[in-house]
């Protein structure tokens, strides 16, 4: 069976049972701080687990894209762990239970309807520990399904329970036992956890005994691993063999150049390869660009890491982006939106490769020293501190320090270096653990009060209550009179727009007989409860007032220019760029807004000046703005564009302007484009890799840009001395040409004055081992002059070892030099003196052994810089 035909018929059966298909969830969820990136199935159905907000089904199931990074060591090495994984799930929500649960598992696997397998080859597990016993599915597998008490294993809380040791070691929170489901292929001494039920029915409320409260509402979390089952249906022994993922290790070695055999020497290598490209490619379709923090550093470093199995290898160039296309090819079939987003993820992965391998060229260097001292020791082993600063200062991944070590016969301390992770991970977590059910106050409040309702698509202003006050992110009944911190006002009904979908949220006022309250922001929790960020300005507010509220509505009118000029502006790149320019993200203000897209380069000067032509061609037009509610489905046929990697509803808002644009979009917009009166582009940058981002204004803010640059023409004609702004580049070519003929005699007499002092310098320096040694602060030259200082003294006066210092433009300047036998036969390094005399005086640098230069901005440690490097090089010397 085909591992596309098993996720539609795990799909099909549970819909048979009564449960709802759901779509995957998006791979980075956003409304989640807990997690990163998707760990699992039931993260999307967490407020119907709590019992949070409106309860639209009671049971569901799903095939979920995750992405898990805590086994990755054993990616490629075992059978069945990987990165990006898809898990098949159903659940329950106080609807049906462990015995429909345990019946229905059995029936899918082992109907010839459905999978067919043999009974004989299952055995299940149940929970039974010191502080308990799931008696009931234990005689649930016995008695009713009929599976042998010898093929059901007792395992205690850290195997058969969720969380892992739930009821000894917390978190507090829903918790429950497991039953999990394993397959022993024929053959083959061992098994695989092909399914666990997860029978959520207890709250755990601190330590134990008598720690586990059942839950008033009973849940059902399953999970089925999509790869792993598709493995044991086409009789193979690995994920990376089924035919999914054995076409991706074929392309990945294909690319790298080696033919791939799963018990090969470099098939792990290749494994990991395929593994990390396909879960970089969904997370990077989703916008999740290789970067420093947070989930970007995740995909930045499984980008490397696959880089560095195919380095080792002997593969020196870029070449994870050529395994993208093979990604999409086994994937588009259960998401065909991968396919749209081809060019501008392998144009990024490539980048992330370039830049990965600049950074193994600069960290040789560096591991070279560590590697000497190593070398020189009895043990011949690299530290853990060397270890550590060479992966988080350098970017040299340990995986790399720890294989070019053997090669020069070499360890690594890996113990003192796992230490120093486990440690900097701690620091960067803050110390904190987060308990992925936990609820806030902002949870409670909408179990209690339910959704906000939104009425700000049609009015600026309502009559509201007050259902909620939170202070210092506690529930309050009431705020005094004489309060002047930020308050949280949660409405049951609300005109203000929470801030999502890049617009910015709502200000004003809350206002009733003598109260009044200003309204600074507007934000949405769980994307249905909006908070207002307000503070008193008269009289007090208790919950269960009722209050009007009334949006600022020239602030919003200025919003709504600037949102509707950025859905014109997308379509204008469209038509100049094309249709790869996928929105990556945007934030919209009052007649200010920024857009993020897809793009290799920058654009040039005339595609700039035809999208902003474009853009004001069809404001001019004045087209009608329309929006309306349709089905997901529906607004799909349409052509409606929505951001990859955001997650919409079932019925979603469709904006369309004329016959240009049509978007899923929630925001608040015009009646008509001509509304927005002009738009003016500001600038086009790089944000990431292979992302763009263009700003721009409307309104009166494009008009007011319009006359400060005639203003600003005005004031260069009369400073130029010009009658008409067309003469202004004349102007400045003529001067341009004057301040080089004036640089050009200015370095004459610069180098006459070098020429002169060399001598002196030279005669005064000091000897050690028969190697003069410069080290000088100069004043009034410029960093021309330092260089030119340096190449006389090596030509006149060698053997010389040069470091000298000067103040230019308020900043320290820094050049240190050896003479060139001197690197050669005596092992000076000027990179290294530079760089000492930098760090003294606050700067950075390097360079070449011979010739290297640096910058620093504490001028008032100039001289002690020069002494740091002069002392430098006296070590070397010694």
């Amino acid at each position: 069976m085909k591992t596309d035909e098993l996720r539609e018929k795990y799909l099909s059966f549970f819909e048979t049972k009564g449960c709802v298909r759901r779509p995957s969830d998006v791979l980075v969820p956003k409304d989640d701080p807990t997690v990163l990136f998707t760990p699992a199935g039931m993260n999307q159905f967490k407020n119907e687990f709590m019992g949070i907000g409106k309860l639209d089904f009671a049971a569901a199931t799903t095939c979920q894209k995750c992405l898990r990074t805590g086994d990755i060591s054993n990616v490629g090495v075992t059978a069945y762990h990987h990165t990006f994984f898809e898990m098949l799930g159903n659940f329950s929500f106080g609807d049906y239970f462990k015995r429909d649960a345990i019946h229905w598992a059995w029936e899918f696997l082992t109907d010839s309807k459905w999978l067919g397998l043999d009974k004989d080859r299952l055995t299940v597990s149940v929970y039974k520990g010191k502080w308990g016993f799931d008696e009931e599915a234990f005689n649930i597998w016995k008695d009713e399904v009929g599976v042998s008490p010898d093929c059901i294993a007792c395992l205690e809380e850290d195997e058969n329970y969720w969380p892992a040791s739930a009821p000894s070691e917390g978190p507090d929170g829903v918790c429950g036992p497991c039953s999990e489901i394993f397959y022993h292929p024929p053959g083959v001494d061992g098994d695989v956890e092909i399914w666990n039920l997860v029978f959520t029915q207890f709250n755990r409320v601190g330590d134990p005994p008598d720690n586990l409260r059942p839950l008033p509402s009973k849940n059902i979390d399953t999970g089925m691993g999509l790869e792993r089952t598709a493995a044991v249906l086409q009789g193979v022994l690995s994920n990376f063999e089924n035919d999914v993922l054995k076409p991706l290790c074929l392309a990945a070695g294909e690319v790298v150049g080696v033919k791939y055999a799963f018990d090969a020497p470099t098939g792990r290598a290749v494994r990991r390869i395929a593994d990390h490209v396909r879960a970089a490619t969904f997370a990077m379709h989703e916008g999740v660009m290789p970067d420093k923090e947070k989930e970007n550093y995740v995909i930045r470093q499984l980008v490397r890491r696959a880089l560095l199995e195919g380095y080792l290898l002997g593969r020196k160039e870029p070449f994870l982006y050529k395994v993208v296309p093979a990604v999409v090819d086994v994937m588009k079939g259960a998401y065909p939106e991968i396919a749209e987003t081809v060019d501008s993820v392998q144009h990024s992965m490539k980048e992330e490769e370039e830049q990965f391998l600049g950074t193994i060229d600069r960290g040789l260097s560096r591991f070279d020293r560590y590697a000497d001292a190593a070398s020189s020791n009895d043990n011949k082993v690299i530290s853990g501190d060397d270890a550590f600063t060479l992966h988080t200062e350098d970017g040299f991944l340990i995986e790399l320090t720890e294989a070019i070590a053997e090669d020069r016969n070499l360890k690594v301390n890996m113990k003192a270096f796992r230490e120093r992770m486990n440690e900097h991970e701690d620091i960067s977590r803050g110390g904190k653990t987060i308990s992925v059910m936990a609820a806030g106050p902002l949870d409670v409040l909408r179990k209690e009060q339910g959704d906000t309702e939104f009425v700000g698509y049609n009015s600026t202003t309502a009559e509201c209550k007050v259902v909620g006050l939170i202070v210092e992110n506690q529930t309050v009944a009431a705020v005094p009179a004489d309060f002047s911190g930020p308050v949280g006002i949660v409405l049951d009904r609300t005109p203000f727009y929470g801030e999502s979908g890049g617009q910015v949220g709502d200000a004003g006022r809350l206002v009733a007989d003598d109260v009044e309250v200003k309204i600074t922001d507007s934000q949405k929790h769980q994307q249905t409860l909006f908070v207002l960020e307000g503070r008193l300005r008269n009289g007090s507010l208790s919950v269960g007032d009722t209050v009007t509220a009334e949006v600022d509505e020239e602030r919003r009118r200025g919003i709504r220019r600037a949102h509707s000029a950025t859905h014109i502006l997308h379509h204008a790149l469209h038509q100049t760029i094309g249709e790869n320019a996928t929105q990556r993200g945007s934030k919209v203000e009052t007649d200010a807004l920024r857009f993020d897209f897809a793009h290799k380069r920058a654009l040039t000067p005339d595609e700039l000046h035809n999208v902003e032509d474009i853009i004001n061609a069809q404001i001019m037009n004045g087209s009608d703005v329309k929006t309306e509610l349709l089905p997901i489905k529906e607004a799909r046929e349409r052509g409606a564009m929505a951001l990859f990697g955001e997650k919409y509803p079932d019925e979603v808002r469709v904006v369309t302007m004329g016959d240009f644009s049509v978007e899923l979009c929630g925001g608040t917009h015009l009646a008509n484009t001509g509304q927005v009166g002009l738009c003016r582009i500001t600038s086009e940058d790089p944000v990431a890799k292979g992302v763009r981002r263009i700003t721009a204004v409307t309104g009166p803010k494009a008009l007011r840009k319009g006359r400060e640059s005639d203003k600003l023409v005005a004031q260069l004609q009369r400073q130029l001395k010009t009658n008409k702004p067309e003469d202004l580049p004349a102007r400045v070519d003529a001067l341009q040409v004057q301040m080089k003929e004036l640089n050009r005699q200015l370095s004459d007499l610069s180098k006459a004055s070098v020429s002169d002092a060399i001598g002196d310098v030279a005669a005064t320096a000091e000897d050690v081992g028969g190697v003069k040694i410069v080290a000088r602060k100069l004043e009034n030259v410029t960093r021309e002059s330092l260089r030119d200082f340096v190449d006389q003294l090596r030509d006149k006066h060698s053997p010389v070892a040069v470091i000298l210092a000067a103040e230019i433009d308020g900043k320290v300047a820094l050049i240190a030099a050896a003479s060139k036998p001197l690197v050669r036969e005596r092992g000076l390094n000027a990179g290294h003196v530079v760089k000492a005399a930098a760090k003294i005086a606050g700067g950075g640098g390097g360079g070449r052994p011979d010739m290297a230069e640096a910058g620093a901005r504490l001028v008032e440690k100039i001289d002690d810089a020069v002494a740091a490097g002069a002392a430098v090089f006296k070590e070397q010397l010694a």
